[in-house]
């Protein structure tokens, strides 16, 4: 990522140096997840739609450590694998609207806090602005080369209410908790890099 662009990173000191945390992620732009991985200060294990391992992305995602998960239904597999990396005090990274949008938090699924709530894992907001600013020449999809993408890690909180509960009305609490805080992160994320 610092070879193709210049992120600019802040606060990863934020994120917990050991035991299990999920990085709670914005998503507009494809390169939102490997930008993340290229710049957090401990390796990542991110929950990837099964479409992107394909061909000879299939091996190198796996080496490094990607979860694969099938999004058109409950993937118990991707979900034993996900809480293996927590339970292993590992990294998590979830995008937690579930696919790329506007890259707002505006419509959070449930399995974050599922996540979080199982594990006892700390959730670190992340915010990645300028993925989607403007569209290279070479390559269209992707940002300009050399351009300044901000990586913005928040401060870690718990999302459970400290009862201990899994029930789904403890989880729906825990989903409209973890919204306001990312939706927060991200407010103050834009302000801080005047994105």
């Amino acid at each position: 990522m610092y070879g193709l662009w210049k992120p600019r990173v802040l606060g990863a000191w934020r994120v917990p140096a050991s035991g299990p945390v999920i990085l709670a992620v914005n998503h507009s732009h494809n390169i939102d997840g490997p930008m993340v991985m290229g710049t957090a200060p401990r390796p990542v294990h991110f929950l990837i739609k099964k479409e992107a391992f394909v061909g000879p992305l299939d091996p190198f995602l796996r080496g490094i450590g990607q979860v694969k998960v099938d999004r058109t239904s409950v993937d118990r597999n991707a979900i034993g694998d996900a809480l293996g990396v927590l339970d292993d005090g590992g990294v998590l990274g979830i995008f937690p609207e579930g696919t790329r949008g506007e890259g707002d938090f505006a419509s959070l699924r449930a399995g974050l806090a599922y996540f979080a709530v199982r594990s006892g894992a700390r959730i670190v907001p992340v915010a990645v602005l300028g993925s989607t600013e403007r569209r290279g020449r070479l390559i269209g999809g992707l940002p300009p080369l050399r351009s300044r993408v901000d990586v913005v890690f928040g401060d870690a909180f718990d999302a459970g209410d400290g009862s201990g509960r899994r029930t789904r009305k403890a989880l729906d609490e825990a989903t409209v908790r973890i919204q306001a805080r990312l939706t927060a992160h991200l407010d103050s994320a834009r302000r801080l890099t005047g994105r």
